[in-house]
């Protein structure tokens, strides 16, 4: 049976194309609209869609509060439609914190060169979603830490079930367990690739860090160029180490994490005693994703050669192979997240299959681990 799906948005236009793009697919099968939020909330729970489109602004109901009130009620797979403005930004920030999974620009435009690669990668989306839906479970109260700054922002809550794991093979074990102890390598970086799923996993990991983190920490997340500066604050303000959208020039300080600034490269360079990024614009067709992982682990491989833990989150597609290449071939750490614990387990999976990968971690004991490892836990 195809997978069922519920398309809400208050432009009948957009409804429409909407259908019309997903059911393309055999596999996919719109059997509902909903023009506003509570007739979304009211029709996922007597429909039970695998996944929910959903605007963000509309009438009665606006879209994050609806997901709060589906993910209450009937949790389910949701895929965000967002403007690529600040305050679309920071829309689709709540609607993650609400418990949506994913999100698209509404205007297609800024995510295709045409309408058939548009579709395609909206059916894709919808697709991946679709079959995250046994892993879904009510949203967990948000984990209260203290923070340097007065928080003002909710944390993203995390909305996959770690649970499922299982204890039959060595992988699963360490993904259960974590690391115990530290391998004893001396480690001057920590690099974190990750895309679809990306904020919430980064929030996790990142909130658990102490001030006095012994690595600078660079970190490659895809998202439009609008939306990492207010990612970057939002994570300022929840976590106890710095973190900022980095900046061309930037010095990498130890307890300061820096976020590649959407549709541009950030590329680690310098030594290894003085290193500094460098941020630059790419106009390449060759080069799918801006900012890319590859890129970036890459050039800390030329930098610090094998004294990096670099480590693969949840994502589609596998950007982050090439790069963990490299780094592996200089003597780096490799670590990825484990399926069960991914939203998309394809970056990670890349990764694994190419066998680059010494550890398949759950995201609840990521962070804990990297603290063992580089000798801070």
């Amino acid at each position: 049976m195809p997978y069922k799906v519920l398309v809400v948005d208050d432009s009948s236009f957009f409804r429409r194309r909407v259908t019309d793009i997903i059911n393309k697919d055999p596999q996919l099968e719109v059997v509902d609209v909903a023009v506003n939020g509570q007739e979304a909330v009211d029709k996922a729970a007597t429909i039970k869609p695998d996944v929910i489109t959903m605007d963000i602004e509309m009438p009665v109901l606006n879209g994050i509060d609806a997901v709060k009130k589906i993910m209450a009620q009937s949790p389910t797979a949701i895929l965000m439609f967002s403007s690529l403005t600040h305050q679309g930004a920071k829309a689709t920030l709540d609607a993650l914190e609400a418990g949506a999974l994913d999100f698209l620009p509404k205007k297609f435009s800024d995510i295709a060169k045409d309408s058939e690669e548009a579709g395609s990668l909206l059916r894709q989306r919808v697709s991946q979603l679709a079959r995250k839906r046994g892993f879904l479970r009510k949203p967990k109260e948000p984990i209260q830490r203290a923070t340097r700054p007065t928080r003002s922002t909710p944390p993203l809550k995390v909305n996959l079930s770690n649970d499922a794991a299982s204890t039959s093979s060595k992988k699963d074990v360490l993904s259960s367990k974590g690391v115990t102890k530290s391998s004893g390598k001396e480690y001057k970086l920590l690099a974190i690739g990750t895309s679809t799923g990306g904020p919430v996993a980064l929030q996790k990991i990142l909130t658990q860090f102490d001030q006095n983190f012994p690595l600078p920490i660079v970190m490659v997340q895809h998202m439009p160029a609008a939306f990492t500066s207010a990612f970057a604050k939002r994570l300022d303000s929840l976590c106890k180490v710095t973190v900022k959208e980095a900046s061309d020039g930037d010095l990498l300080k130890p307890g300061c994490a820096y976020l590649a600034p959407g549709g541009r490269q950030m590329i680690i360079s310098g030594t290894e005693s003085a290193p500094k990024l460098k941020i630059i614009d790419d106009d390449s067709p060759k080069i799918t994703f801006k900012p890319s992982v590859d890129i970036s682990f890459g050039s800390a491989a030329k930098v610090f050669s094998g004294k990096v833990l670099a480590v693969i989150l949840t994502g589609m597609g596998s950007d982050g192979k090439e790069g963990s290449r490299m780094l592996k071939a200089k003597g780096a750490t490799i670590w990825s997240q484990d399926e069960q614990s991914c939203v998309v387990y394809g970056m990670p999976q890349a990764v694994d299959k190419a066998g680059l990968s010494q550890q398949s971690l759950s995201l609840d004991v990521m962070a804990s681990s990297m603290c063992k490892e580089i000798g801070n836990g």
